[in-house]
């Protein structure tokens, strides 16, 4: 205390900081965090495209030097028939085996979604053909379809279904149902996890709200389960529809692009373009295409998922 007339002195307190300045430290703190995960990014995708863009403007040959050529790589696929053809190949082969994956991993993920005896004997058997890598798989069903010394072809035999051994990959509908049978063997497992996250996620009370009111399986299923399982199935349509267009270990082991050619994906031809004929440039020009393709596939998926959904 001092004298009359004198003030009280208080604790001195810190004057806290500006909210600007703690939040520029705060996304300083975030940035260092993220920044590995950047460096990844950066080093392993950005500059490799930025790069695989610039070859794609050159006459790049395996050996001496590249020669700017501009647009001509681009304006050379417009005339390519054997890339449309690829590119067809793809889009159809895309179809088919993701109908078919669904077509299998739905009805699975709905199977072992509720509790009963074995379940989870019964997802580990689904789910085991997944950690079998694609290569691998792509040998064994080489050897299941061989004529001579396959399972398939003799099994068909013993069976009385019919009179010799098929050559399952000598034409081209069976060995693309071969190859079909394959992929969705390996992959229906894990999509299937995929989906069965998104029906785990759907609260009981709702599905029993729904028993009560008196609505069937198939209304349940309409009206709730797929309207609640939008962003799932389209994750899951994303990884197949992605994965699908980027095919290649099972075209280039099992059948080799035939018979024919009739089997050259687009990853395929991209690959002869680069590695077998050497044409650098036009190799790393589809591809920067078949990027672009994959963008827009995704970001028009993104956009039928947002669609219907309600907006605050």
């Amino acid at each position: 205390m001092t004298g009359s007339g004198s003030e009280t002195l208080l604790p001195r307190q810190e004057t806290p900081l500006p909210r600007r300045r703690r939040r520029r430290q705060s996304n300083w703190r975030g940035l260092a965090y993220i920044a590995p995960a950047m460096a990844l990014v950066i080093v392993f995708f950005v500059m490799p495209v930025v790069f695989t863009g610039w070859m794609s403007l050159h006459n790049w040959p395996l050996m001496g030097a590249s020669r700017w050529i501009g647009f001509n790589n681009y304006y050379r696929m417009l005339n390519d028939t054997r890339f449309m053809t690829a590119l067809n190949f793809t889009a159809y082969y895309t179809v088919i085996v993701t109908i078919a994956i669904f077509a299998v991993a739905f009805p699975l993920a709905i199977f072992v979604e509720k509790e009963r005896q074995f379940v989870s004997a019964y997802r580990t058997i689904i789910f085991l053909p997944v950690v079998v890598g694609l290569a691998t798989a792509s040998l064994l069903w080489v050897w299941l379809a061989n004529v001579d010394s396959g399972f398939i072809g003799p099994a068909l035999k013993a069976l009385g279904l019919l009179e010799k051994s098929p050559n399952l990959l000598a034409t081209f509908d069976t060995a693309f149902l071969t190859v079909v049978v394959m992929v969705v063997w390996k992959i229906a497992g894990f999509t299937m996890i995929i989906l069965l996250t998104g029906l785990q996620a759907i609260p009981s009370e709702l599905t029993e709200a729904a028993r009560i009111d008196g609505a069937g399986r198939w209304q349940r299923f309409r009206h709730l389960t797929l309207p609640l399982m939008r962003k799932t199935i389209a994750l899951a349509l994303i990884v197949s529809v992605t994965g699908s267009i980027l095919a290649f270990d099972q075209f280039y082991i099992m059948t080799a692009g035939g018979p024919q050619n009739k089997m050259i994906s687009v990853v395929y031809y991209i690959f002869n373009q680069s590695f077998v004929s050497f044409n650098l440039g036009y190799g790393a020009a589809l591809s920067i295409v078949l990027l672009a393709i994959l963008m827009a596939i995704s970001i028009v998926q993104l956009w039928l998922l947002r669609v219907g959904e309600e907006r605050p």
